[in-house]
């Protein structure tokens, strides 16, 4: 009797997992419960008998998951999205982008989209293009001439298309331009400079005889374009570092 109760209860009871539940379905929302994590991404249990997969790169739509750990914890309480269902192979593909977010995959350079300034800085303005970062739009892209300062163009609040003219989307910054886009402001806003004479060779020769180190006006316009690239340099710089900030904060 003792040999038939050991025989017995060394029999293990075969359990067929459960099938995915057929209410769901593609973009449904559920509220899940991280079970464990992976290199790759996250098992999140979401009620359906079967856990369901959340990859790393459906984290965060504008930029890019390193270590799933920067973002999630195994007993995290998370809302998640069905992006994909595998009936036959009963598996459950999920984001934590709600669908039709536009993401910065959905962007490419030289493509035309509307967008609203949220704020400005001296080097340009920021923005919203329906994104969660928004696009910068740099003060020397706001017009073929030069611009003094940003609400010589733009003014918070202001709706506007932009030109996609930057993309990193390991940074997730994107560069704007409205160059050709809005000819009438950009001429309300360029300044009236005169372009200054070449000298004469009368005012060549008196300058010699004077001994006058002074630059000529084509010197001084060479002058004044290394000074131009020089504090787009600094600029551009001053975005960077103000975006990578952004991005760490987030």
């Amino acid at each position: 009797m003792a040999r038939s109760r050991k025989k017995g209860s060394s029999k293990v009871k075969v359990i067929p997992r459960k099938k995915v539940v057929k209410t769901l379905a593609r973009g449904m929302e559920m509220q899940g419960r991280v079970r464990r994590l992976a290199g790759f991404g996250a098992f999140v249990d979401i009620g359906a008998g079967t856990d369901g997969l959340l990859h790393v790169s459906e984290l965060d739509p504008n930029r890019q998951v390193r270590q799933i750990t920067d973002v999630l914890s195994v007993g995290d309480e998370i809302t998640v999205w069905i992006k994909d269902l595998d009936r036959e192979q009963n598996r459950i593909s999920l984001t934590m982008i709600p669908p039709g977010t536009r993401t910065i995959d959905d962007l490419e350079q030289g493509m035309i989209v509307s967008g609203r300034v949220t704020r400005l800085a001296p080097y340009g303005a920021f923005v919203d293009i329906g994104l969660p970062r928004e696009g910068m739009l740099h003060v020397r892209e706001m017009g073929d001439g030069y611009v003094r300062a940003p609400e010589d163009v733009v003014t918070v609040g202001e709706e506007l298309d932009v030109r996609i003219i930057g993309l990193d989307k390991r940074r997730g910054r994107i560069d704007l331009s409205i160059k050709g886009l809005h000819p009438e402001v950009q001429a309300a806003a360029a300044p009236n400079v005169p372009e200054e004479d070449p000298p004469t060779l009368m005012e060549i020769a008196l300058r010699e005889a004077m001994g006058d180190n002074l630059p000529l006006p084509t010197q001084k316009k060479r002058h004044k374009k290394r000074q131009r690239r020089s504090r787009q340099r600094e600029q551009d710089e001053i975005i960077s570092r103000t975006l990578e900030i952004h991005r760490q904060a987030a």
